[in-house]
């Protein structure tokens, strides 16, 4: 049981550090992958360097069932829908939890093949400050509520057939990406201090795509 937490991680933080050891322990996961994405398409401007990203990634967060990889650049993927019909072609036997904060489940229903996603795999959806109530009274919280799964039962998430979704939630670390950019502590230039404090990949082995 894996689960995928995408994202520009422009720069990767505390909070994402967070919110997948939860996740790891909420929804009974075997292994939690990082899916650093090219760019986000709801988003006006690109993020920092693809190498960068991935260097502070890697340096903030350091577990042992934990991923991080580019997998989305590799298979030449835009959209999250597309992202996720190309890992499960390449594995196949393996089963998949899309992670995701409760802020992103307000906005779902403007991603590029929502539903498709929603029928692909299982969400894992985990409460931010602020954002419970758009979340729970959002357009695809609403169409989906059948198949939500109560928090209490989180663990049977990653056994669920899709759709299904469970809303968990956590303690949360209020820090964003953007807040971190705003203050200037986020450059080209501290990705590759992170990428020269590594001596080697320890989040383990990214998945071979071939």
């Amino acid at each position: 049981m894996i689960g995928l937490l995408g994202g520009s991680f422009d720069p990767a933080h505390a909070g994402h550090v967070h919110i997948t050891r939860e996740s790891l322990k909420r929804f009974g996961l075997d292994a939690v992958w990082w899916l650093v994405s090219p760019g986000n398409p709801l988003k006006d401007h690109g993020p920092a360097p693809m190498a960068d990203r991935i260097a502070r990634a890697r340096a903030v967060m350091s577990h042992p069932r934990v991923t991080v990889t580019d997998i989305e650049a590799r298979l030449g993927t835009r959209y999250t829908a597309q992202t996720i019909a190309g890992i499960q072609r390449l594995y196949p036997a393996q089963r998949f939890v899309w992670l995701m904060g409760a802020d992103n489940l307000a906005q779902f229903h403007l991603w590029q093949d929502w539903r498709g996603i929603v029928h692909r795999v299982p969400l894992g959806i985990l409460a931010r400050p602020g954002e419970r109530i758009s979340a729970r009274m959002s357009r695809a919280a609403s169409l989906y509520a059948p198949y939500r799964i109560p928090g209490r039962f989180s663990q049977k998430l990653a056994h669920a057939a899709p759709p299904a979704w469970c809303f968990v939630n956590v303690p949360m670390m209020d820090v964003s990406s953007s807040a971190i950019r705003a203050a200037g502590d986020w450059s080209a230039q501290t990705g590759r201090r992170d990428a020269r404090a590594q001596d080697h990949d320890q989040s383990g082995p990214c998945p071979d795509i071939g």
